[in-house]
């Protein structure tokens, strides 16, 4: 379970300050495969930072029972100096992997398809490469919930469905919190939603319905 409990965000802009997330409360179960829908800037990716670890709330709390993972794809945190394999090696030891850095690099050289590149600085690295190595040290690691922000944006169109093909046989052995504007890709993921509107957040039992709401909201 992922406990969500009046959590408020807000940052900092040349107008003033931009308050993302109002009193936001959600009980998230961890076998449940749930959508984030809602227009940009409406908080998706501020939420899924949260939920992560990587950010932290302005007010409130969220607790969790259960290993969640840092957004798939996100390439934020790689240090640029650094090559791809001296990466991925870091992340082994924070997650506390350092017994198994060999199988979990061979993974990741294998799966990001970066060549003689996995053993250059990151700084020497395109957004596409940056993004497929991010994305196979997500799946290079075993979460109980995984943190999904625009997965089909990933790498070029062979990178992309190789990467859809991983990511389905996950989201049969794992919880998914998943941020998208495409409807289909929520539908094809995800059971349940969350729509945010407003700062607040919306539950729906259905993904249906929260796309439902999300639509009704954008016509009028």
């Amino acid at each position: 379970m992922i406990s969500v409990r009046n959590v408020h965000k807000r940052y900092p802009t040349r107008k003033g300050w931009h308050t993302v997330l109002r009193g936001i409360d959600l009980e998230i179960p961890r076998d449940c495969n749930v959508g984030l829908i809602g227009v940009n800037g409406a908080g998706k990716s501020t939420l899924l930072r949260l939920i992560g670890g990587i950010d932290q709330p302005d007010r409130g709390d969220i607790t969790r029972d259960c290993r969640v993972s840092w957004p798939l794809a996100l390439s934020g945190g790689f240090q640029r100096l650094l090559t791809g394999r001296q990466n991925a090696k870091f992340v082994c030891r924070v997650q506390g992997e350092e017994a198994n850095i060999r199988e979990h690099l061979e993974f990741v050289e294998e799966f990001a398809e970066l060549g003689d590149y996995f053993d250059e600085p990151v700084n020497t690295y395109s957004n596409g490469m940056r993004a497929r190595l991010a994305f196979a040290l997500s799946l290079a690691f075993e979460f109980d919930v995984y943190l999904v922000d625009e997965i089909t944006a990933v790498g070029d169109a062979i990178f992309r469905k190789k990467a859809k093909q991983s990511f389905r046989e996950l989201a049969d052995r794992a919880g998914l919190i998943m941020a998208a504007h495409n409807a289909a890709v929520l539908k094809e993921f995800c059971n349940a939603g969350i729509w945010l509107n407003n700062g607040r957040a919306f539950w729906f039992d259905s993904i249906d319905d929260a796309i439902n709401a999300y639509s009704d909201s954008i016509e009028k």
